[in-house]
């Protein structure tokens, strides 16, 4: 199959042997994003991306992320905007606000007022993230190319039946889309190995995890650790995804 866009990324993150393929594309897509909102081309002082960091903002996790990253001008630059922004829309829904009425038996039966217009707003916000919101739009694009090179490459399908399988978090996601864009027949091939896959590399992990506790008990003191020394990160990402033991991802110098 011709390698394009996706497919050699794709490629990429099947042939770095990792525990998860998708968590070594999430992991690349999250730092190219931070690179373009924060980074040396300056995309933060681009009205139209700063049109749409004001109006969609930043979770939790990608302000920290952010912060790290080390550009203090940049961070600036965008919370100016984004909280002029912010301030206007809280304002306007402040001035406009009318708490709803609970009756007096309602209240005794632990019920609350529905319908507060600022509670929606600030769930609205909670909700929405920039980084987020590009990264699943592109994520989305390689799971497409996951299942077309799945289909029409019998090398590809290899090198997924010998990788060390996916986390549960991405084997949610790929057997979400498999049952949406698979014949019952491709389907029962493709549960036929991913399952077993997944099973015999959690089995893995387990035993890593387990003989790490017991190379604590003094009589393994001079005992080989065998694939005990990152067990932690590695069950943790196999059960969640993600990379617990990453140091931030900062501005290149």
């Amino acid at each position: 199959m011709k390698e394009q866009l996706y497919t050699i990324p794709l490629n990429d993150a099947v042939n770095a042997g990792d525990e998860c393929p998708f968590c070594f594309v999430e992991r690349s897509l999250e730092q190219d994003t931070l690179d373009f909102v924060l980074g040396s081309c300056a995309s933060y002082m681009e009205s139209d991306v700063r049109d749409l960091t004001d109006a969609q903002g930043f979770c939790r996790d990608h302000f920290k992320k952010m912060f790290d990253y080390g550009n203090t001008l940049g961070n600036a630059w965008i919370l100016k905007t984004h909280y002029k922004k912010m301030r206007t829309e809280f304002s306007d829904r402040a001035k406009h606000f009318q708490p709803g009425k609970v009756s007096f038996a309602d209240r005794l039966r632990g019920k609350s007022a529905e319908g507060n217009s600022i509670v929606d707003w600030l769930n609205e916000k909670e909700n929405s993230c920039y980084v987020c919101r590009h990264m699943e739009e592109i994520y989305e694009r390689y799971i497409d190319t996951f299942f077309v090179m799945y289909r029409s490459d019998e090398n590809f399908r290899k090198k997924i039946a010998e990788s060390k399988g996916f986390c549960l978090t991405h084997l949610r996601d790929l057997c979400v889309n498999a049952d949406k864009r698979m014949s019952s027949a491709e389907l029962q091939s493709f549960y036929d190995v991913i399952l077993p896959l997944v099973e015999s590399n959690l089995d893995r992990l387990q035993e890593d995890v387990s003989w790490l506790v017991e190379k604590f008990d003094y009589r393994n003191k001079d005992a080989d650790w065998k694939n005990s020394r990152d067990a932690i990160q590695r069950g943790m990402q196999k059960l969640k995804g993600g990379y617990p033991s990453d140091p931030p991802y900062k501005m290149p110098k």
